[in-house]
């Protein structure tokens, strides 16, 4: 067991290091979660509207709606 925990620890650690010492890496994860708050929040607000609530009042309405859609 003792070989396992030295390579997670070794592996883990080697990425820990790997980030602290990152530079440039910083800037492009930087870029890389603020596309993706973009694409899943903002793009679904206005390109991807509830249509279930807009047209079903409650849950029973919308699961027969799904129901129904699925078995067509």
């Amino acid at each position: 067991m003792t070989g396992e925990t030295s390579f997670f620890k070794r592996m883990t650690s080697m990425y820990v290091e790997g980030f602290r010492q990152m530079t440039v890496g910083r800037k492009l994860w930087l870029l890389i979660l603020v596309k993706l708050f973009i694409f899943f929040a903002i793009l679904k607000l206005f390109f991807f509207p509830d249509i279930l609530a807009t047209h079903y009042d409650n849950d029973a309405d919308r699961a027969a709606a799904v129901r129904s859609a699925l078995t067509k």
